[in-house]
């Protein structure tokens, strides 16, 4: 049977890992842009911008997007989507990121962007801050521990609700907000391990987004504003009752982010978690208001893959960088980079939030990366990856259980990396996630063409089907 009436399809990907063009149309630097391939650490800023001529940086040009944009969008079209979430760079908009008045020719380029969306029936649903801080704020206030961070961010707002309105009525203010725990430098140019100093950032960010969500609903009533969650799933590793625990407090250090951007407020295990450690938080007045007043209108999440955790697990998001907790789960079979792949853990995950929050939810990330060899047939090339076909098919088979036994309020699905895109989590192109190869390799050489792999005629049935066919 097809999905609710409605339901979105469509893809999801971040300005800084497709769009490339890190210097032109007057762009200022991001965090990103000073992140080298190979686990995009935190890059030495030895020159005066910033950049290591002997060092490559992946977002430098990824996949240049922004000069294929009109072609890119033609091929999602053709896909059949309804939905197409992507960020906006914020250092396109505001180079330094505390400029008064907006860069028009960044903005131009956007405009160009929506006007290809509408040309091809797709709605758009915007990230505002998708892991590109502008590096101006970093080195002015050393970015989210200060306060002054909201008023920027705000200002960035502002400028895309009021140019976009109408045109945009799907926002997320937020990527993995909760990356604030466990890689806050990609996730927030946050550059520390001290708790309070994750804390005290991750509150500016909770009173950024609230405000946002209450100026969205002011400029245009019909906007819709979310959180996007990096859905850190845990299961316990024995029925141990000191397992359960332990897992309970893993994911409480994820869930505490949701709590407060939908509730208003700080959940009090997180709050006796603070006074332990000794955090206190930078309120002013009318703050605990504000948050209150912009809880978000629904939720959505990122989902690849789940933990196992229990007593050994204490504290391990101090230091995790990637997806390893202590234990492994035997029932799963692995990715090749690692990642357990559990699509029943969707289900299970879109039950989690859904019961929580009691908010719709959407799955604005979801997909397999993989190495894709490219071969000749009758001297056409292609890509045959059944193995992503199979990967995806599996977990929006949960999806659709999700919604016709679960009950769960779902309003779509944008799969991750829709077009081979610049790999988070190692600055790779060589872990690919799209339909859509683009010939450029790790070292960012390559013609830039792209080719359909045989994934992309089949999720173009699963679109054009509203999910009636996954075969």
């Amino acid at each position: 049977m097809p999905f609710p009436e409605g339901f979105l399809w469509g893809g999801a990907t971040a300005a800084n890992q497709c769009e490339g063009a890190f210097d032109e149309g007057g762009k200022g630097l991001s965090t990103a842009d000073v992140m080298t391939v190979g686990g995009r650490g935190k890059a030495r800023l030895t020159t005066k911008d910033g950049i290591d001529p002997t060092l490559y940086y992946p977002s430098h040009t990824a996949i240049d997007h922004y000069h294929h944009m009109a072609e890119d969008i033609a091929l999602f079209g053709e896909m059949g989507w309804t939905c197409y979430r992507f960020s906006i760079a914020w250092t396109r908009i505001f180079p330094h990121g505390d400029e008064l008045e907006p860069n028009e020719e960044g903005l131009a380029f956007y405009d160009r962007l929506f006007d290809e969306l509408e040309r091809w029936g797709i709605q758009p649903l915007v990230t505002i801050s998708h892991f590109e801080t502008p590096l101006g704020l970093v080195r002015k206030f050393g970015s989210w521990e200060s306060r002054d961070m909201v008023d920027c961010y705000l200002r960035f707002a502002r400028t895309l609700f009021e140019r976009y309105r109408g045109r945009c009525r799907l926002w997320l203010t937020f990527n993995e907000i909760n990356n604030m725990s466990t890689n806050p430098w990609v996730a927030a140019g946050v550059d520390s391990a001290d708790e309070g100093v994750r804390a005290r950032a991750a509150y500016h960010e909770f009173l950024a987004s609230a405000q946002a969500v209450a100026l969205a609903h002011q400029i245009d009533p019909e906007n819709r504003v979310g959180l996007m969650y990096n859905g850190h799933l845990s299961y316990p590793a024995t029925c141990d009752p000191s397992d359960v625990i332990g897992t309970m407090r893993f994911e409480h250090q994820m869930m505490y982010y949701c709590d407060v951007m939908c509730r208003g407020y700080y959940p009090g295990y997180q709050l006796r978690k603070f006074d332990r450690e000794g955090i206190v938080l930078p309120e002013q007045p009318g703050d605990a208001e504000a948050l209150r007043a912009g809880t978000v209108d629904f939720v959505s999440f990122s989902y690849y893959l789940t933990h196992v955790t229990g007593q050994k697990t204490s504290g391990i998001l101090k230091g995790l960088q990637g997806i390893q907790t202590s234990y492994d789960n035997p029932y799963l079979e692995k990715s090749a980079w690692g990642w357990g792949v559990d699509p029943q853990g969707l289900r299970f995950l879109c039950n989690e939030l859904y019961d929580r929050y009691q908010l719709p939810v959407m799955v604005v990330e979801n997909g397999l990366g993989a190495v894709d060899e490219v071969v000749v047939e009758d001297g056409v090339e292609r890509i045959h990856d059944d193995y992503r076909i199979d990967y995806l098919r599996k977990h929006i088979e949960q999806l659709r259980l999700a919604i016709e036994e679960d009950g769960v309020d779902v309003m779509g699905y944008t799969s991750w990396g829709p077009i081979d895109i610049i790999a988070a989590s190692t600055g790779e192109m060589s872990k690919r996630y799209g339909f859509i190869y683009v010939d450029v390799d790790d070292e960012g050489n390559g013609s830039f063409r792209r080719l359909k792999k045989d994934s992309f005629e089949w999720y173009k049935r699963v679109c054009r089907t509203n999910g009636a066919c996954l075969a």
